[in-house]
């Protein structure tokens, strides 16, 4: 849940290095660091606080050197702190390492470490494995095998890159469970934990597989296992570009994301729609074409936002294809020793396709037996490669941490793949047209349903104040009541609880207080008048109730505070429109209560530790 880049090459690795950091800084923003070497040695910088902290030192106390590595820290072992930022050094202070992950044997590490003399100067768990590569190299000298018997040593996850002084021109990089990729120049070469920071120098990469380590040094780039035993890595060409990852005038990538979403439906479905046949086109999986449609249960999985499109897959699946769909967390689906029956068809979801709750729960499924979807954002990621086959979502860089687009995105992909397998098992012509053409107009609702922007912003400076709110739905706006809750929490530090508006009655209509904010997701659908009811029940306890609507609606208008109008699509796909007044209103709040959206306190974008 950090970001990592280290470069050799011919230019000035410190303004590279920093520069990078300030791509990756969405990945984790305590503390940053880095390192360079030059022949007066290693020359280390490291700044509590955002990666402009760093670069002010850097600054005033400039580091040469045409190879070095940095880090952008999101803390788990140790408190956020000058002694607790990365890089770390061994004893002997000739190796430094920065690194992502948790070495879950650390303390052991530390205890056998300790007894030979040697001490610490920080609480991280990172040190312990800077410290064992040092002791290991002081009685061997041999830098690359000290690596690798310290890695067979480490328990846990690691995305690590190692420099030392005694190989001046040398970058040795290792992963498990922790994403890197090397980005391979003319002469040089960057190597990172995010595509954001290598598209600027090239687009050429070659993306590191567990357990794999790679010494790149004036001889080039050397790829084999931690065991030694040579790899040969294809290069592939990211499909990024730069302008994905600028701001382009506006002032928050969240912002920009959620604007972004007209177009990046329109790509996510460009293509996979065939009105002319009435088919869906997932190429994707077309190596298993005629094994889907026979599955006989789904199982969809995900964390957070991915967890939310997951429950909205759910009743997708269940209404278009008619087959039994379960939802797990990821995080909890691994560790419960889950029934998976011949037939089970199991779909991961996540944005960045690194999650490491996410990836360790699809590598559960398929031991079972399961046959492995990946629904990902990230083109290359571990997901994508370890899934069986899969679908991508083609929004390009999402940097804001509170997903809006990759979610939409997510939804949309999943409404395709319910109407994929529905049509090869039971869907009418007749269903099948009318869900290809609502989904064709879907973008279209979006860019409309953006223009409730002004709306939303008036209503977040009348609510900013509260600290509690409740977020209302039903059946397949449930799990948008969740999504908004959890976009108010992400970003402006709100206490707010989604719930099945029926459910509210059972229990937290006792939080209710007079003038507390409850937010009603309202389409006129089948369950509309059941949701006039429960708003009835908030307005008798003296909650303010703020509804999102579909059309005009007198009665709507009568029972709320304010209603905000976005277009009506079918019902199955509501969530891809009511979706976005909910961003916006987190999106605002947030800034009302000034707060950096894009960087929300105590959180990183992709999760890869537990």
């Amino acid at each position: 849940m950090c970001g990592i880049i280290g470069y050799v090459g011919k230019r000035d690795a410190a303004e590279i290095l920093i520069n990078g950091l300030s791509q990756l800084e969405y990945r984790g923003y305590d503390s940053a660091g880095l390192v360079t070497l030059s022949t007066d040695g290693l020359h280390i910088r490291r700044a509590v606080g955002r990666v402009r902290q760093l670069q002010q030192l850097v600054t005033e106390k400039p580091v040469p050197g045409t190879i070095g590595v940095a880090h952008t820290r999101w803390a788990t072992h140790g408190r956020p702190s000058e002694m607790n930022a990365h890089p770390h050094l061994d004893a002997q202070g000739r190796i430094a390492i920065v690194h992502n992950g948790i070495i879950e044997n650390h303390a052991t590490i530390r205890e056998f470490l300790e007894q030979q003399g040697i001490e610490f100067q920080s609480e991280t768990d990172t040190e312990s494995l800077a410290q064992l590569i040092g002791f290991l190299y002081s009685q061997t000298g041999d830098l690359l095998g000290s690596v690798r018997r310290a890695l067979h040593d480490v328990q846990g996850t690691f995305g690590l890159v190692v420099v030392s002084l005694d190989a001046p021109q040398t970058l040795i990089a290792a992963r498990r469970g922790s994403p890197l990729i090397v980005g391979i120049g003319d002469g040089e070469y960057v190597i990172s934990s995010d595509a954001s920071a290598i598209i600027t120098h090239t687009s050429q990469v070659a993306y590191l597989d567990d357990n794999e380590i790679v010494t790149i040094d004036p001889s080039g780039m050397h790829v084999a296992t931690i065991d030694a035993m040579p790899v040969d890595k294809r290069v592939h060409t990211l499909e990024m570009r730069l302008e994905q990852i600028e701001l382009a005038g506006y002032e928050h990538h969240m912002l920009k994301e959620i604007f972004e979403q007209p177009e990046t439906l329109q790509n996510a479905m460009r293509g996979r729609l065939n009105l002319r046949t009435n088919e869906v086109v997932l190429a994707g999986l077309q190596q298993l074409e005629r094994d889907l449609p026979r599955c006989r249960r789904v199982l969809l999985f995900g964390c957070g936002t991915a967890w939310h499109a997951a429950l909205v897959g759910e009743y997708l699946i269940e209404e278009l294809a008619r087959i039994p769909t379960d939802v797990d967390y990821a995080s909890e689906l691994r560790y419960r020793n889950p029934i998976v029956e011949e037939g089970t068809l199991a779909i991961a979801i996540s944005q960045s396709g690194e999650t490491a709750d996410t990836l360790a729960a699809l590598r559960e499924v398929k031991t079972k037996g399961a046959t492995a979807l990946g629904v990902v954002n990230v083109v290359g990621s571990t997901i994508a490669r370890e899934a069986q086959a899969g679908v991508y979502l083609h929004v390009g860089p999402e940097i804001g941490v509170a997903s809006t687009k990759a979610f939409t995105a997510q939804v949309a992909v999943l409404s395709m793949l319910a109407v994929y397998l529905g049509r090869r098992r039971h869907l009418s012509n007749e269903r099948t047209e009318s869900m290809l053409r609502e989904l064709e107009q879907i973008p279209a609702k979006v860019r409309a349903a953006l223009g409730v922007h002004d709306q939303v912003r008036d209503l977040a400076r009348q609510l900013a104040e509260w600290d509690n709110w409740l977020y209302l739905g039903r059946g397949v706006n449930y799990p948008l009541a969740l999504e908004g809750a959890l976009k108010l929490k992400e970003i402006s530090y709100i206490h707010a609880e989604g719930l099945p508006a029926a459910e509210m009655k059972h229990g937290p209509i006792a939080m209710i207080d007079p003038g507390m904010p409850v937010v009603v997701i309202a389409p006129r659908d089948n369950t509309y008048g059941k949701i006039l009811s429960n708003i009835e029940e908030v307005r008798s306890r003296e909650g303010r109730v703020f509804a999102i609507a579909t059309e005009p609606d007198r009665e709507l208008e009568r029972l709320c505070e304010e209603v905000v109008y976005v277009p009506a699509t079918s019902a199955m796909l509501s969530p891809l429109v009511t979706s976005v007044p909910l961003q916006l209103l987190a999106y605002e709040t947030a800034i009302v209560r000034g707060h950096d959206v894009d960087k929300p306190r105590n959180l990183a974008k992709s999760v890869t530790v537990e």
